[in-house]
């Protein structure tokens, strides 16, 4: 079957737009050809820096042929209705349809409409024009006098398509002036005279003669190869940085691995701040000696040429620029270390946090109360947490983090280390962020833990006080990472901490006041992000909101723990059986209660206890709720399950053996009554009601 080959060459893309131009160019064409018949076995765009590409194999030669059926006016219908039908159906005349008799609406016209399928070439020729000119790219430009948008200026498309041994056509169309072909560049400098191609295997070929490697998993591959191999020649280790690698992936079309070096004079600078000066001026990788576990003083540059003199004037220009940041770094580092974060902390009052919240200097204070109160929670020594707490932010202040804001909180750890600071002051300082998202680590020093938890905890009442809430997808103030780092520091280090009080002791810490309403809701906010969580771990929803439920359910670590046990407990036959009871039980509750306009709540009168299965029940109900009791008063869920369990057996024979609304009022009471004792058994551990299945 035939293969589609099609080709956009441009200048330069932008790295950081490649890769979805890619996916979009493949998801464009492709649904584009599906809705119009045209099935294909497989596709797979490329993406260089100069040149967007797509190559689509088996699809048919042409669309199928299609016959349609199209229901008209009535017979006898107005002028006017056959008239917009015969247009509609492209028939000359009336006598050209069919009639077709039905027994509800009566005799009806109906046009058989024969379509004949088109070859597949004139189909693409009518569907890439306009996918060029409506490409959805992040941002676009217009050049010379046309109107066409596109990232960069567009120079040439190669479109062919054809079968396997077969001389391909070129698919023919017009945009702006640029005319298919079967023609396209190799690299800017190395080859830059224009050759024809056939289809993929053959333009694959062709541009790697032409010093391009246009599959960018190879580039990426040949880099990270090529950059390992040089790093070990040299006795040394490749920092990786998938990151970096995807960006200069998108930077050249010809891969060429080179090292240089720098004075070491700069190794006293701290490894992250020499990585981030490298990584942002020059897109270089930096190099680990393993002797030290510290960098070295080279640098990996990748190339997109092969020079004459093997590359030392590029790798000279490269570390002139690279030493001239670095000098920089050094100075800025320098400077911090030569004024004390102490020093720093009376600007916090000239910066404001949010307008309604008050400064950075307020915050910070709020921070530290909090911090200090939350230590014992997390086995802390307040102090230290106080101290660490107003201290950790200060380092937004200093030359470095200003030049480079992803070392915030870890150039606050370098800093408080040189002067001295308690090791879990300076611990704090960098982990109090953590975690940044789902796949940080979280801190798990007990000030570090005190001080990353009022931070979170005082960011998201603060905005909640204000009704500063996330809205659909629209969270400006990061408020869901915060509450998700809040749950992910309890429930991985298992502190006692309870969110009600937190929440309250940092409402109390100066914050405007807001409505009485809005602590309960951030409390349910929080819930729906323990639900989130937990699900992605394999939690069931309705689990969470069955303990959730219950009054006082703010203990997130022990919340998880009941749920846990409630969770095993329903997957045993005891646990399904006593599920199965209770609804049956709430069941008739809820239809007698409706009934007769009242609740029926125990206890149950032993006087009235006439049956032998009744009589059990009650005597299991008694012993139950004394061990359940007692289970969870010493948070042993296991043990608190194992003794719900024994209900099993009694609720089996009662629902057998006994007439719930017996002849009797009194009996019917009774007998309600030791239902609701069942409702009230389960209630303790969970609300059964919101369990499904």
């Amino acid at each position: 079957m035939p293969d589609l080959l099609l080709e956009l060459f441009s200048e330069e893309i932008p790295a950081r737009m490649q890769a979805q131009a890619a996916d979009t160019l493949r998801k464009l064409v492709t649904d584009a050809l599906v809705d119009r018949g045209l099935l294909y076995e497989g596709a797979k765009a490329f993406v260089t820096p100069r040149r967007l590409a797509l190559a689509v194999h088996g699809l048919p030669g042409r669309q199928a042929d299609q016959r349609e059926e199209k229901k008209g006016p009535r017979v006898g219908a107005p002028e006017a209705a056959l008239a917009g039908f015969l247009k509609s159906a492209g028939l000359s005349s009336i006598d050209e349809a069919k009639v077709q008799s039905d027994p509800k609406k009566g005799d009806f016209y109906v046009a058989v409409v024969e379509k004949k399928g088109r070859p597949t070439p004139e189909v693409i020729a009518e569907i890439v024009p306009d996918i060029i000119r409506n490409f959805p790219w992040p941002k676009s430009m217009r050049w010379g006098t046309g109107t066409l948008r596109w990232v960069r200026p567009l120079h040439s498309i190669l479109c062919t398509f054809g079968a396997e041994g077969d001389e391909p056509e070129v698919v023919t169309f017009e945009v702006e002036g640029i005319v298919s072909s079967n023609t396209t560049r190799g690299h800017r400098f190395m080859a830059p005279a224009p050759f024809t191609v056939k289809r993929l295997d053959d333009w694959m070929a062709k541009l790697e003669a032409a010093k391009v490697v246009a599959d960018r998993d190879r580039r990426k591959a040949i880099i990270l190869n090529d950059a390992k191999d040089l790093a070990l020649a040299a006795g040394l280790e490749l920092v990786e940085d998938e990151g970096l690698l995807e960006e200069v992936c998108g930077l050249v079309e010809w891969p060429v691995v080179l090292m240089g070096s720098f004075e070491e004079r700069f190794l006293d600078i701290p490894d992250e701040v020499i990585r981030a000066t490298i990584r942002a001026n020059q897109k270089c990788f930096v190099l680990k000696d393993p002797r030290t576990g510290r960098l070295a003083n080279r640098f990996i540059l990748i190339s997109n040429l092969v020079a004459t003199d093997g590359g030392e004037a590029i790798v000279a220009g490269n570390g002139r620029v690279i030493r001239a940041r670095l000098s920089d770094a050094k100075f800025f580092w320098d400077t911090d270390r030569a004024n004390g974060l102490e020093s720093r902390m009376p600007k916090f009052q000239h910066i404001t946090f949010h307008e309604k919240l008050g400064t950075q200097a307020a915050r910070i204070e709020r921070i530290a109360r909090l911090a200090k109160e939350i230590a014992p929670q997390v086995g802390a020594d307040p102090a230290l947490a106080e101290e660490a707490a107003l201290i950790a932010k200060a380092d937004l202040l200093t030359e470095v983090v200003g030049e480079f804001p992803e070392l915030q909180g870890l150039m606050g750890r370098y800093y408080a280390e040189g002067e001295g600071l308690a090791p879990e002051v300076a611990a704090a300082c960098e982990e109090h962020y953590k975690p940044q998202g789902p796949n940080d680590r979280v801190p798990t020093a007990p000030v570090s833990m005190a001080v990353a938890l009022a931070d979170k905890i005082d960011t998201l009442v603060g905005f909640w006080a204000i009704d500063e809430k996330p809205t659909g997808s629209k969270d400006p103030y990061a408020l869901r990472r915060a509450a998700l780092g809040v749950i992910r520091i309890i429930l991985e280090n298992g502190p006692r901490v309870r969110l009600g009080a937190l929440i309250a002791a940092a409402a109390g810490g100066g914050l405007p006041a807001g409505s009485g309403e809005w602590q309960r809701d951030l409390l349910s906010f929080f819930a729906d992000r323990l639900k989130v969580h937990l699900r992605e771990h394999g939690a069931r929803f309705d689990l969470v909101d069955a303990v959730f439920a219950l009054p006082g359910q703010d203990d997130l670590y022990l919340l998880v723990l009941r749920m846990k046990a409630l969770a095993r407990f329903l997957e045993s036959e005891d646990g399904k059986t006593l599920l199965a009871g209770y609804r049956r039980a709430v069941n008739i509750l809820r239809i007698e209660e409706k009934k007769d306009g009242r609740a029926y709540t125990g206890p149950t009168s032993a006087a009235l206890l006439k049956e032998e299965a009744e009589e059990k029940l009650a005597a299991a109900m008694d012993d139950v709720k004394e061990r359940v009791a007692a289970a969870l008063a010493a948070e042993n869920f296991e043990a608190a399950m194992t003794a719900l369990a024994d209900l099993r057996a009694p609720v089996d024979a009662f629902f057998e053996a006994v007439t719930v609304n017996a002849e009797n009022p009194a009996l019917r009471e009774n007998r309600l009554k030791l239902l609701d004792e069942i409702r009230a058994a389960t209630r303790a551990i969970a609300d059964f009601d919101r369990i499904e299945g």
